[in-house]
């Protein structure tokens, strides 16, 4: 693919059914679980983009056998037993990949160094780094960043812990999916948690599903050493990926069905169908499907807190610009510590486009504007990339640069956008 791609405008207002790729949010906290579980696992229906194979490498670095066939991933675990990695593991792009391996280290014999790649070196992991020390885990570290170098005992001490969570809810979610392996009881607490609450409920949802006993607690849980064992797991559609044609079929003026998504699911992105609701969309749902109907006068600017859909609140920001009056998006400091800062990215590329956004804080406030053709940066980042694309449905010209940094979780996004552009009422 070239440097840049050229959206095509949508040829009328989307009418579409699909099934979004895999979770990978529910993919990596599958293949940790699993690693760590005794006997055999199957991860079926996985995301297999650029995260996930690279979360599945981490295990494989820990000596954990996992092989591909027919949609799923078989899994061999260790019960725990992990053999130290013979070099750096390289966690890539992906920051819930390099939380996970930070705290899985420290049930492995021997020193493990942490790597990775673009800003992932600039994303903080301070607060499991504290985590891990105060329960007597020696790690080190230049300023919280990677590289990190673990120094495992092969186990993880039991005890009493809070997980600083203001910048991220991952902190708790990595020292959470290791506990079940400590070797005594250990009662976790995340602190200054922001939004993220959901995060951790799909955390505990899939530890339990691998047998494990989580307690919650005062504001923190209680996590039994039984140790997982083996089963079969389902991953479920994303729903930060579900949230793209979502937005573009509000923005066409059409309609769209996400398969296997509805109330059953505990992601924190399917929330932005209720945002659209908000903005005059029609949202029905069953317990695995999701419709959103666009309203026939146009979308309501929007004034919400989106701290607990951090991810999908970028295409909340580019529906924003097709409202009939300015929008307030808050609780968006999360998004500064993400693939790129993304509150600034927002902020630019939108002024690109012709609107007006300025940044007061952790908020982002939206004045619609004459939008016209523009490329637009993508800084590397995914979902910059794939939500800005949604504006090119209704603004002829619009590229993004790029392109190829959405294999980070949707490979196929130009395809389906490009699909989708097609299937018109």
């Amino acid at each position: 693919m070239t440097g840049f791609v050229t959206v095509e405008p949508a040829a009328g207002p989307i009418l579409a059914s699909l099934r979004p790729p895999g979770s990978k949010s529910q993919t990596i906290r599958a293949i940790v679980t699993s690693a760590l579980a005794e006997g055999v696992s199957r991860v079926e229906h996985p995301l297999e983009a650029d995260d996930t194979l690279i979360a599945r490498r981490a295990m494989q670095s820990f000596g954990v056998d996992m092989t591909a066939d027919d949609g799923a991933w078989t899994v061999s675990g260790s019960g725990g037993r992990l053999r130290g990695p013979s070099r750096p593991i390289d966690a890539g792009a992906s920051g819930l990949t390099a939380r996970a391996v930070i705290a899985l280290a420290s049930l492995a014999d021997g020193p493990t160094t942490v790597v990775g790649r673009d800003r992932l070196p600039e994303r903080p992991m301070g607060g499991l780094l504290d985590a891990l020390n105060s329960l007597g885990v020696a790690t080190t570290a230049v300023d919280g960043h990677l590289p990190v170098t673990i120094h495992g005992t092969g186990a993880l001490p039991g005890g009493t812990v809070s997980v600083h969570s203001n910048q991220t809810s991952q902190f708790a979610t990595a020292l959470l999916l290791a506990a079940p392996r400590a070797r005594g009881e250990l009662v976790i607490t995340p602190t200054g948690l922001e939004g993220s609450q959901r995060y951790l409920e799909m955390t505990i949802r899939t530890m339990e599903e691998f047998g494990a006993v989580v307690q919650p607690i005062g504001a923190g849980y209680r996590i039994r050493p039984t140790g997982y064992y083996g089963t079969v797991v389902v991953i479920e559609p994303d729903a930060s990926a579900a949230v793209y044609p979502m937005v573009a079929a509000a923005i066409t003026g059409g309609r769209v069905t996400i398969e296997g998504l509805g109330t059953e699911s505990l992601q924190p992105d399917l929330e932005i169908a209720a945002v659209l609701g908000q903005m005059g969309c029609v949202v029905r749902q069953t317990g695995t499907a999701t419709t959103i109907e666009a309203p026939t006068d146009g979308l309501n600017p929007i004034d919400i807190d989106l701290s607990g859909s951090p991810d999908g609140s970028l295409a909340v920001a580019v529906a924003a610009l097709f409202a009939v009056g300015p929008s307030l998006l808050r609780g968006l400091g999360s998004l500064r510590h993400k693939e790129s800062d993304r509150l600034t990215a927002l902020a630019t590329e939108i002024t690109r486009l012709g609107a007006s956004a300025t940044v007061v804080g952790d908020e982002l406030h939206i004045t619609p504007g004459a939008l016209h053709a523009a490329r637009v940066e993508s800084y590397g980042d995914h979902r910059v990339a794939m939500s800005f694309a949604l504006a090119g449905l209704r603004v002829p010209g619009i590229e993004i640069s790029d392109p190829d940094v959405v294999a980070k979780t949707w490979p196929s996004f130009w395809t389906m956008l490009a699909g989708i552009a097609q299937s018109i009422a």
